[in-house]
């Protein structure tokens, strides 16, 4: 008797303990996420371009006192006034997204007991029922890892698998179709950092931050957001590569390509990764005219608006850029000689690359950051769809 119970016992821990695939098959169609982030207190859904989204993920709630909360209730009111669209756009689902670069602060010490993760999953569907929403990702930058400063050991691998797993069942409770996603980093340290195994158990989709690749840390000039995978070969004969053969450098240039293809080779379905997209540029000013400023060495990070919409409206093949495409990464940049300003960004051609590849490959879709970065009428959205073949 005593080792019925026994075995009993170890069935119901199993049950407790682990997490079951979604039912439904992740990928069922070509997801179009949206992240959103309104800027003011105000914002005309007219603008959104809703209906060529499946999913638009509002951006962002923080872990406050061990709870999903809004830093800034008005934000609540926005929220409120998005969720209202769907009366509109039935097939539309509306997420809410919590961390953050600058926001992630709270994950590392709430996921580090259940009574701490506990709560902060029943503030998640309280807020989801709340507000009326249809999932949740999860945007903790980075389990393991410091990000912007925050709190983090080494158990945050074990926490984050724990957290998913328990979110997964909880929002599997509340009586209708719940998404749960993840944001992931776009580059292979932060793979050593969670259990991909485990969690994708437990996650819809795992959205792939493939952007950012480079950025104003670095010694040279790259793309942040490129498709294709660049070699050394590739550098050959520019500062970037000297530089990467200095410092025994293997991890750089990074790619979406090579990023999907390690999830995949590490078991994860395609039809469960998102691949990302940037609506927004990032430069370098004091950059060297060889190469038109690709793999120079990085000067001062520029600052200017490099939102999409920016970009084409004032820099590209205006003011002094020219825009230049680099066929090897899949991805244009732009360089003004007299500024001496290199920037990396997305243009409508390597977003529709990027979508055609997400096809080509079976993935579950394309998101990209951020809605509010693209112009109303032929461009990065409009891009996405055209590959798609919708209108």
């Amino acid at each position: 008797m005593m080792k019925k119970l026994t075995v009993l016992a170890l069935i119901l821990a199993a049950a407790i303990t682990s997490c079951q695939p979604p039912d439904k098959p992740a990928g069922n169609g070509f997801q179009v996420m949206a992240y959103f982030y309104p800027r003011g207190d105000d914002f005309d859904p007219d603008t959104l371009q809703l209906d060529r989204l499946t999913h638009i993920i509002f951006s962002f709630t923080e872990v406050i006192e061990n709870e999903m909360k809004f830093k800034d209730e008005a934000r609540g009111v926005l929220l409120r006034k998005l969720t209202e669209q769907k009366a509109m756009y039935p097939e539309l689902k509306v997420m809410i997204a919590c961390g953050g670069w600058g926001g992630s602060g709270g994950f590392s010490e709430m996921a580090r007991s259940k009574e701490t993760r506990r709560k902060f999953v029943q503030s998640v569907v309280r807020f989801i029922e709340e507000y009326n929403l249809d999932g949740l990702d999860i945007d903790w930058e980075y389990p393991g890892l410091p990000g912007i400063g925050n709190p983090y050991i080494p158990e945050d691998r074990e926490n984050f698998t724990a957290l998913m797993r328990e979110l997964r069942k909880a929002m599997d409770r509340m009586g209708r179709e719940q998404t749960l996603s993840f944001a992931a980093a776009g580059w292979q340290k932060f793979f050593d950092h969670i259990d991909l195994e485990q969690v994708m158990k437990c996650a819809d989709y795992m959205n792939m931050m493939t952007y950012d690749l480079a950025g104003g840390g670095d010694r040279f000039t790259a793309h942040h957001t490129n498709l294709g995978k660049v070699t050394l070969d590739n550098l050959a004969g520019t500062p970037a590569a000297e530089i990467m053969r200095e410092r025994s450098d293997t991890t750089r240039p990074r790619s979406a390509q090579e990023i999907i293809e390690f999830c995949i080779s590490r078991g994860v379905r395609p039809s469960q990764i998102v691949i990302g997209a940037a609506f927004y540029g990032k430069g370098w000013k004091g950059v060297h005219p060889e190469n038109n400023g690709l793999y120079q060495p990085a000067g001062e990070t520029w600052t200017g608006n490099g939102r999409y919409y920016a970009l084409r409206d004032s820099y590209e093949d205006k003011n002094g850029y020219t825009r230049y495409w680099d066929e090897a990464a899949k991805a244009p940049y732009l360089y003004n000689p007299a500024d001496s300003i290199f920037i990396t960004y997305e243009d409508t051609v390597s977003v529709r690359l990027k979508t055609e590849y997400a096809i080509r490959n079976q993935l579950g879709g394309i998101m990209f950051w951020e809605l509010g970065g693209d112009v109303s009428d032929g461009g990065l959205l409009a891009a996405i769809h055209s590959a798609i073949g919708k209108k």
